[in-house]
Formats: C-alpha cells, structure tokens, sequence
C-alpha cells in the first residue's frame, strides 16, 4: 500500500527540528495536533495523570517528574461503520534524548539529507516510525477498502523516562471506545519484537570514615567494600545468565546485565573516602518480577555485609530510584503479531521474532490486556548516538508494511 511520500518526509523533517527532550514535549505536541486535524483526523489529547504515575510502581521518584504541560496527543480516522470492527492503535513517543552538541557534525536539530539519510536527533528513534504511523494510517483511509474500525496514531511524551504518556493512556482511557491492539513503530528493522527486557534500578550508598590521607589508617575507606559488592554482583549477573533463560535471548552474551551507571565517592584528595554513592541498573527476564530479582541481589549484598565486621556494624543503603519496570512479552498467536507477520512474508521477508535487551512502552498496553507488538523501520543500534540518522527507503517500507498490517489485521477480525 503507498503512502503520500513527499508529505511523510516533510513531516519527519517537522518533528525532528524540534528539540523535543523530556518535559518540553509541549511545542512538538501542539504543532502535530494541528497537523493531524490538517490531515482530517479527529484529535485527542490528555495530560499525565499525576495521582496515577506517582502511584504506579514503575516511577518511585515520581516527585523528581514534570508532569505539567507534557500533552500526549492522537488522531482517530474512521473506516466504513466503526462500532462494526477494531480499534487498532499506533503509537510513536515525541520525546528524545539529549545530546552533546560538540559531538555530532551539524545541528541536530536541523534535519540533513545526506546519501538516502535522513539525519537529526529522533530521526531513527522516534520520529520517523511516528511520521510513519500517520500515513500508514491515511493509506488505509484513501484505499477505500470495505474494512470497518477505526486507527488511532498515538504520540505519547515521556517514553525515554519510563512512559508517562503511555502509562496514562494504557491505564485511564482517554478515548470514547475501547481498543483492540496496539503496535509500536519503536526502531526494530522490521524485525517483530515480541519480548522486552524489564529494568530494577537501584541506588547503593555505603558509609565508612574519613581521615586524613596522610593517616588512612584511623579510617575507614568505602572503596575496598564497594569492591566487593560490586564483584559479588557480577559473580550473580554470571550466575543469572546461566541460569534464567528465554530462547528470544540465547544470542545476547549477557541477557541480564548489571551497569554500575554513576560511582560517587569520597569529597577530597586528601581525606580517605568515607561514603559511596552508585546507581545500577539489572536486567529483569520477561518472566521474572521487579521483586524476584530485587530479592536476589539484596541476598547477594547481605551475605557481602555479614561477611564484613564494617558493613555489618554500618549496614549499606540498597533502594530502588528512577524508573523500574518488569519485562514483557506478547502472544505470537494475537491477531495483531499474525497479521504483521503475514504482511511481512507477503513482502518476501521472513518474520524475525526478537526479544529486546531495553524498555519499550509496549509493557503499559500489555499490563491492560491490549495486545501489543513492537516494529518499526531503522536500526536501533544508532538511536541515542551522534548523528543519529534512518534509511529513508526503509522508513517508507516500513510505512507501508504498517498501512498493510492495519488493513489485515481490519479485516481478518
């Protein structure tokens, strides 16, 4: 099914000059309401709901979030008698990362077309797969086939900080009608990512005491303590690669890794370090619960402490911080996973089913019983990275295998 080219890249362009980092969504988010009402799209748009993020157990710093004037937004098309058949949505997050402007080779938020690229910060992740889900939708509407539902394109704010956007949509509705799947045109070369990753954060603090440097004996430094800790967690993230398995995640070295992310310690040179600060991030299986794996790395740091007179006496810090989330996995036999499989086989490619190593809003939706696949076109290998860019050929492929997959997955229900 084509879509309208020349307005696709015009719109991906639009969306990538904005520099749309968390919590300043608002000016992208606007302009693309309008977009959508330009285009002939009933649009919808709905704040976090903050009672609902700051209960729900993916963000338990939820007072260190802007929730304020982050609107997500969507554009519903309608097709033959709508009450007749699914809602089908497809959603895109408008938020990036932020980067360091001395490392890339231009602005990067001024998109560049350089060799049958499109470059700029969110071209690959998300952009174009969102500008991607509004003219595959528009390519369902104008084939005037005899399918009946109704297609919503989703741009959700605050995915790179857990999915707050998303969280919102998935738990409190904000739509008048109940929907059916969901897919994700999140980076995945067209791959069907049907597995993720879930995520435990922690925050690790460890007291000793200071003393001069010249007399490092009447202290106590934390570094020879956080050494052991930190060893004990590699010893169990080797362990937990053995031992827990998923077959979507046999060809990843270590499936489950542990990054020790930020390692703060001691206030001067000449002082022997007295505390230690450090933030890391486990890997959660898709079958495994947040507190199953918290469980085994708090046994792991109090046998550490029982082994040590210091720790035992001035026992670490181990909280959760930032945004946790277990993992998720989709049915293959879901109607949305077999429609975008046959859509691929019918374009001479072989569905690849693949697990994924990070996050991805899809968790949200899964956890409300909607089914939800992940695919889209670009490589995620260059999201978050200088000069970030997408195969403009494979963001119109990829467009195009969306619009088929809705018109499938439309008529087979």
């Amino acid at each position: 099914m084509e879509v309208r080219r020349e307005q696709f890249r015009e719109l991906a362009e639009t969306l990538v000059s904005y520099s749309s980092y968390p919590g300043e969504e608002r000016a992208v988010q606007t302009w693309l309401r309008d977009r959508l009402s330009d285009l002939g799209f009933e649009t919808y748009t709905w704040e976090p709901d903050a009672e609902l993020i700051e209960s729900h157990p993916s963000f338990p710093d939820a007072e260190t979030l802007e929730l304020e004037g982050r609107p997500s937004v969507a554009g519903v098309l309608e097709l033959g008698d709508p009450e007749n058949g699914p809602t089908v949505v497809l959603n895109g997050h408008a938020d990036v990362v932020p980067v360091t402007e001395s490392d890339w080779s231009g602005d990067p938020f001024e998109p560049r077309w350089e060799n049958g690229r499109l470059y700029g910060r969110g071209a690959v992740d998300m952009k174009s797969g969102l500008a991607a889900c509004v003219f595959a939708a528009l390519a369902v509407e104008e084939a005037r086939h005899d399918v009946d539902g109704r297609i919503v394109v989703e741009s959700v704010v605050g995915e790179e900080e857990g999915g707050i956007g998303a969280a919102t949509a998935a738990a409190s509705n904000p739509y008048p009608f109940d929907r059916d799947a969901v897919l994700i045109a999140e980076p995945s070369e067209l791959d069907l990512v049907v597995a993720a990753e879930g995520s435990l954060m922690k925050r690790l603090q460890i007291y000793g005491e200071s003393a001069h440097a010249a007399r490092t004996w009447e202290g106590e430094s934390v570094l020879p303590h956080f050494e052991r800790i930190r060893q004990a967690f590699i010893d169990l993230e080797r362990e937990r690669a053995e031992r827990v398995t998923h077959p979507l995640f046999e060809q990843f070295e270590n499936p489950w890794p542990v990054n020790f992310g930020t390692v703060d310690a001691g206030a001067w040179a000449s002082s022997v370090p007295a505390s230690l600060t450090a933030e890391i991030r486990i890997g959660v299986a898709p079958h495994e619960t947040i507190a199953e794996v918290e469980a085994e790395y708090q046994q792991r740091l109090d046998e550490v402490v029982a082994e040590s007179g210091w720790l035992s006496a001035h026992p670490p810090d181990f909280e959760r911080f930032s945004v946790q989330f277990e993992g998720s996995e989709v049915n293959r036999k879901e109607s949305i996973v077999q429609s975008l499989a046959q859509v691929l086989r019918d374009n001479g490619i072989e569905p690849a089913y693949e697990g994924f190593t990070g996050g991805t809003d899809a968790r949200h939706y899964l956890e409300a019983d909607i089914p939800t696949i992940v695919c889209g076109p670009g490589s995620p290998d260059v999201a978050h990275k200088p000069d970030e860019f997408i195969e403009w050929e494979e963001a119109i492929e990829g467009a195009e295998i969306i619009a088929d997959t809705v018109e499938t997955y439309l008529r087979t229900q």
